[in-house]
């Protein structure tokens, strides 16, 4: 792509930078067919091309975001799916991003755009705050009906979002600690506890913890550490999301630099891995923080991919379980994790399928089914059907977003992948999953091998 910025627009580093994202593009517009908002709405300013031609006028100009090119900005899902696609290699995720920060600048808000996003920026990132949040929703349930007509469609979408239980899970794990193995110790390794997850479904982290340490490995969750910056980073909000990111590198410095050799930093919620992975570019303009952050960004593991190189042993039990690994879009297209988590379950004695248009978003993506709730309804509902389509007994995946989003509609239960990992190797049955038990039974002499298809 041809482009136009002054000589002096390129002494600023940023611009320099969206200047050579730019020049990549070719407009080939393969990345409109793996579009979720293109697939949907058929608007070419709402596929990566379309939105790459926005952007550039913005930055050349170096004017204030429209309200035009601000809307459809807000409908990029952010799943990178355009990267998985296109042939060029444009690095759409870093150019959205200088575009959401460049939004959150200059562009004016309404008042209840602000007013909401200030909510979630306040809340999302810190579990007591999302906890007290869910039981008010928990609460506001039985009048959704009448809230949904006089109050913003966003609170309403917030509603449909909180888990429908008369009681919360318990947060059995979720401040600093450390689980030491039972057995010789083989690895070290740091959980990143989360946020969003500690509250929705805390099973994970224990289900990650007590699979890891059986299996030789401590596992250290770090006081201090937090939020990992995901959720404000994809709002615009650069600044509030790389103190985040500072506070967690500057208490994983400090562990590492105790006890044993640390060898990995774990992530069990894909979303918050690709933005910890991606702490090293995020950081790489502050010369305080540069060297330290492209550390943790080179030794984070999603859990799927720690435990693919890592030897897990026999399963204790197999079953007849019909698994349809649904893989998140910042599993596949962030991460590039596509292989290990299928192959894990398989070893474990699931039977594993596809789901079909694997590629496009279920229409989580942070805070997008919030803000953007008819899409993300369609994405859903259009994901939901296709999972239907392969009649799993189960669905997992490595994203709690995911699991949110989904499990609402699905008529079958959602795990995290993680959890079927960790009943297979010795743990207890995911609460989730207790009406299959007679779909389990022991290893036999010879165990049949897993199915994939």
């Amino acid at each position: 792509m041809q482009t136009h910025f002054e000589p002096k627009q390129l002494k600023d580093g940023r611009i320099a930078e969206i200047e050579k994202i730019l020049r990549k593009c070719v407009h080939c517009g393969l990345c409109t067919a793996t579009c979720p908002t293109y697939v949907l709405l058929g608007d070419e300013r709402d596929s990566p091309r379309g939105r790459i031609y926005l952007m550039k006028e913005m930055f050349e100009r170096g004017k204030k975001a429209t309200p035009v090119m601000r809307t459809h900005i807000d409908r990029c899902l952010s799943c990178l799916s355009c990267m998985t696609t296109c042939p060029s290699g444009v690095d759409y995720m870093h150019l959205v991003d200088h575009a959401r920060a460049h939004v959150n600048d200059t562009s004016t808000r309404g008042l209840k755009d602000r007013l909401i996003r200030n909510l979630l920026a306040a809340t999302l990132p810190y579990p007591r705050r999302m906890r007290l949040a869910l039981q008010a929703a928990r609460l506001a349930r039985p009048f959704a009906g009448f809230l949904q007509k006089i109050l913003p469609k966003e609170v309403g979408a917030m509603l449909a979002l909180a888990p429908s239980g008369i009681v919360l899970p318990k947060a059995s794990f979720s401040g600093a600690g450390r689980a030491a193995t039972a057995g010789e110790r083989r690895k070290r390794v740091i959980l990143l506890a989360g946020c969003a997850q500690q509250v929705l479904r805390p099973a994970i982290n224990d289900a990650t913890i007590r699979l890891l340490a059986r299996r030789g490995v401590d596992v250290e969750v770090v006081a201090n550490a937090g939020c990992c910056g995901a959720l404000l980073h994809h709002m615009g909000r650069e600044e509030a999301a790389l103190a985040m990111a500072r506070q967690n590198i500057d208490a994983w410095t400090r562990a590492m630099d105790k006890g044993p050799p640390v060898d990995a930093v774990i992530i069990n919620a894909s979303g918050c891995g690709t933005t910890v992975k991606d702490y090293g570019h995020m950081l790489k303009r502050d010369a305080q923080y540069a060297e330290p952050a492209a550390k943790i960004s080179g030794m984070t593991r999603d859990v799927t991919e720690f435990l693919a190189g890592y030897d897990l042993g026999p399963p204790q039990q197999w079953s007849r379980v019909r698994v349809a690994y649904h893989s998140a879009c910042s599993m596949q297209h962030g991460q590039r994790v596509i292989q290990e988590p299928v192959q894990l379950l398989r070893n474990a004695g699931f039977s594993v399928v596809s789901v079909p248009e694997g590629h496009l978003c279920c229409g989580s993506a942070g805070t997008y089914n919030i803000l953007q709730p008819e899409i993300a309804g369609q994405l859903r509902d259009r994901k939901v059907a296709n999972i239907k389509s392969v009649r799993p007994d189960v669905v997992a995946t490595g994203n709690i977003g995911c699991v949110a989003q989904l499990q609402s509609s699905l008529g079958v239960p959602i795990v995290h992948t993680v959890e079927l990992l960790d009943w297979a190797y010795g743990g207890p049955a995911p609460r989730e999953l207790e009406s299959l038990a007679t779909l389990v039974y022991e290893v036999p002499e010879r165990r049949p091998t897993a199915a994939v298809t």
